[in-house]
């Protein structure tokens, strides 16, 4: 029985990695980010303030598909992480879920990574992640494309928040430049007080 789910989750990556090469580089970024102080390529298209936030399709932990339309009508927060399993990504997630998402109640809050769903619903019950709602970009890395975060070679996105008032215009955008660094919540914050 794991043996099958490993080939799964092994052919599901593969897949996901071949589909991922043929993306165009993100050009708007270009430059921005850098992991171990290296540089690193962001594929997909990239959005900037006062773009209308392009749809997406990803999962949530019982792999049944979520878009940015099913939340037509609120103001949403997405943070964007490499991978749940990581110091700061933890730390990120929890401050959006324990300091943040209580303050702001009509704010879906959204948390986004590659992680497989089974990995972030082991996460949020082991670290009591309950307010922010976290889905997976592993099955089709359309999330990845459409915001131009997914990193070449390497599979992950790119760390970033951004907040969308409720007709779904990009308000604020902040790519963090070092994957090894939090964002700036205090500007992530002041960005929801102004909605």
């Amino acid at each position: 029985m794991r043996r099958v789910s490993f080939l799964a989750t092994m052919l599901l990556a593969t897949s996901c990695f071949s589909a991922s090469a043929e993306l165009s580089e993100n050009q708007l970024d270009q430059g921005k980010v850098k992991a171990g102080g290296k540089p690193v390529t962001l594929l997909g298209s990239g959005i900037k303030i006062g773009d209308q936030a392009p749809n997406f399709k990803v999962v949530n932990a019982d792999f049944t598909p979520v878009s940015l339309s099913d939340f037509d009508g609120k103001a949403v927060l997405i943070s964007v992480v490499p991978s749940l399993d990581t110091g700061i990504c933890s730390l990120q997630t929890k401050y959006f879920n324990e300091k943040v998402a209580s303050e702001y109640p009509e704010v879906v809050m959204l948390t986004i990574s590659t992680d497989l769903p089974f990995a972030q619903k082991r996460f949020c019950k082991q670290e009591g992640v309950d307010k922010v709602q976290t889905l997976s970009d592993s099955v089709w890395r359309n999330f990845g494309e459409q915001y131009g975060l997914l990193i070449k070679d390497m599979g992950l996105l790119s760390r970033a928040v951004f907040v969308l008032d409720k007709s779904h215009k990009v308000q604020y955008k902040q790519l963090v430049d070092n994957l090894a660094t939090e964002p700036d919540y205090a500007a992530a914050i002041a960005s929801l007080k102004a909605l």
